[in-house]
């Protein structure tokens, strides 16, 4: 493909000057440059390995470039570069002839005003260094007034970001299928411990879709352009989830509905905080309708049977 557009480019440039902005007007398939931050995190590395896959140059910003995961990446074809979001200059930099951002901040390492620090230097950066195309990940919800912190941080990034005059687009996933991976030790013993009643709802999205759909964002500027989409692959009860995971996991898991109590011991004031906001109103992602445009969203089941155990 990218052989292809090459030779389009050589075609329409003959006998006349090329400049940059006719080689991305002759060439929509040309293989622009994306710089994608948090690039060996769970987001990240699926948006990098989504991008590489549709063709774009992928620059993966990280702190270190030496490690496990960043080699990983490197491997793969993405160009590693050091950097954090609190170095104005190695943000400068990453974004050198960038085409696109991707943008992931990080509310549990960093807390609320960091994180709403982090994602304004990255907006901020980007206008400078002239990026066409700004892919925030927030999180669906975020413009609900939840008063969630991790909920209410990323709508003020968005916010911001609506302001900065940057050509963007904003991708909501809900509660990411990938996190099975911190809870697997607890369901092996056979229980799902969960403070809401079996009949609550809720909906999940795997990081590998969440590429996806930050993939077509940059491959369909013009349909993405000013838009926020919340995203999600599957919903189903608690309940459901529970019989789900004995089908899949091959034991038999049980449901364990413990007080709020002993759950906010466990797991914390945020995370009880949005846990009763998932009992009280919760995710409302028409998943059938994506899943008629997107046929290929993974159902939970579908992640679960291709989780390395």
């Amino acid at each position: 493909m990218r052989i292809t557009n090459v030779a389009l480019l050589i075609l329409a440039c003959l006998g006349a000057a090329c400049t940059e902005s006719d080689r991305s007007a002759a060439t929509p398939g040309y293989a622009e440059l994306v710089l994608v931050t948090g690039a060996t995190g769970t987001q990240g590395g699926a948006v990098a390995r989504e991008l590489l896959d549709r063709g774009f140059d992928v620059r993966g910003l990280t702190r270190n470039p030496d490690s496990d995961r960043a080699k990983v990446l490197t491997d793969l074809g993405v160009t590693m570069v050091k950097g954090n979001f609190d170095d104005d200059a190695s943000l400068a930099a990453a974004m050198h002839g960038a085409y696109g951002v991707f943008a992931v901040t990080d509310f549990w390492e960093h807390g609320y005003d960091k994180e709403v620090d982090h994602g304004k230097k990255l907006i901020d950066a980007a206008k400078n260094a002239g990026v066409n195309h700004f892919v925030f990940t927030s999180v669906a919800g975020s413009n609900a007034n939840t008063g969630i912190p991790h909920f209410d941080s990323k709508a003020e990034i968005e916010e911001y970001l609506r302001e900065s005059g940057i050509d963007y687009s904003i991708v909501r996933p809900v509660s990411f299928m990938d996190n099975f991976r911190y809870f697997r030790k607890q369901v092996m013993t056979g229980s799902f411990y969960d403070p809401r009643a079996g009949d609550k709802n809720h909906q999940w999205i795997a990081a590998r879709d969440i590429g996806f759909f930050v993939g077509e964002a940059f491959d369909n500027p013009d349909e993405w352009s000013g838009k926020a989409l919340d995203i999600a692959g599957d919903e189903m009860t608690i309940a459901e989830y529970a019989d789900l995971l004995t089908v899949t996991m091959g034991l038999d898991v049980h449901h364990q509905q413990i007080t709020w109590d002993a759950y906010e011991a466990e797991a914390g004031d945020e995370m009880t905080m949005m846990t009763r906001w998932f009992d009280q109103i919760g995710y409302d992602v028409d998943v059938e309708s994506l899943r008629l445009r997107y046929a290929g969203l993974l159902t939970y089941e579908q992640f679960l049977i291709n989780f390395e155990r």
